[in-house]
């Protein structure tokens, strides 16, 4: 054959190759999606999606909102167990892979003024490194001002685990508030909520109980007990149904509930 129509036929095998190559990508992304849809129905505790996108990692579980490059809630179960004193060197932050349109760049953050504030904390995933490590996705930050990631933030967190211990683990679901009229920083435009909510669910029980805050973002020296909410009031705030696969009964009386004393502070 000569060499003028060898280098063609060459072009159009590779070109073929790689078209059949990309088919078996996406159809092995399409599986792999539809798997993790699946697992996905297995976490009773998730709750609805506003954007459609639901990410299902290891140890947590998470919603991305690709208009404000952040989640809008993470979900998972912190156990008596998972609570570890052991030290781990921080890592490096990533963007989430799992993210189809590619979670915010941690350049958005730099010189913004704001601390990556992590949703589901590296503290509460200190059993191990891996586990510890998957909280360092920016798919699970949010910008946040230091004073309040270290302060009244800091001590919602350490309550949790403080609950978690005592009542044998709970639920949880945490995110920032996201609206139109956001503050963002960075070339991607990272939202800044002003406020930020957290719900937990202690099931371990024969009489569950639930409990929400909603707090503002900013500096505070009030208590915890100053930031509880209803459910049902960060629901019609959110749009987010959480907690959906209780029953109904159970869901209704918890969701309404702003009582505090079966819950030690």
């Amino acid at each position: 054959m000569k060499r003028k129509y060898i280098y063609p036929l060459l072009v159009l095998i590779v070109t073929i190759g790689f078209y059949y190559a990309e088919m078996y990508i996406d159809t092995k992304d399409n599986t792999l999606q539809k798997n993790s849809e699946k697992k996905e129905l297995s976490f009773f505790y998730l709750p609805t999606s506003t954007t459609g996108t639901i990410i299902t990692h290891k140890n947590y579980a998470l919603s991305y909102s690709e208009k404000h490059e952040q989640a809008e809630w993470v979900a998972y179960e912190l156990k008596r167990e998972h609570l570890s004193g052991q030290e781990f060197k921080r890592p490096f932050f990533e963007m989430d892979k799992k993210v189809r349109s590619s979670s915010a760049d941690w350049r958005n953050y730099k010189n913004s003024g704001y601390d990556k504030g992590h949703l589901c904390p590296a503290g509460d995933r200190r059993f191990d490194y891996n586990a510890f490590k998957e909280t360092f996705l920016t798919s699970n930050v949010s910008p946040q001002n230091h004073e309040f990631n270290a302060g009244i933030w800091n001590k919602l967190e350490q309550k949790t685990r403080y609950w978690a211990k005592k009542y044998d683990g709970v639920y949880v679901v945490t995110g920032g508030v996201l609206s139109d009229d956001l503050k963002t920083i960075g070339y991607e435009a990272v939202s800044v909520p002003n406020y930020f909510f957290k719900v937990i669910l202690d099931k371990s029980t024969s009489n569950p109980k639930m409990i929400a805050f909603l707090v503002p973002h900013k500096k505070t020296n009030k208590s915890l007990k100053s930031f509880v909410v209803t459910t049902d009031e960060l629901e019609k705030l959110t749009g987010i149904d959480f907690f959906s696969k209780l029953p109904d009964d159970l869901e209704k009386r918890l969701e309404m509930s702003k009582v505090i004393d079966n819950w030690k502070f």
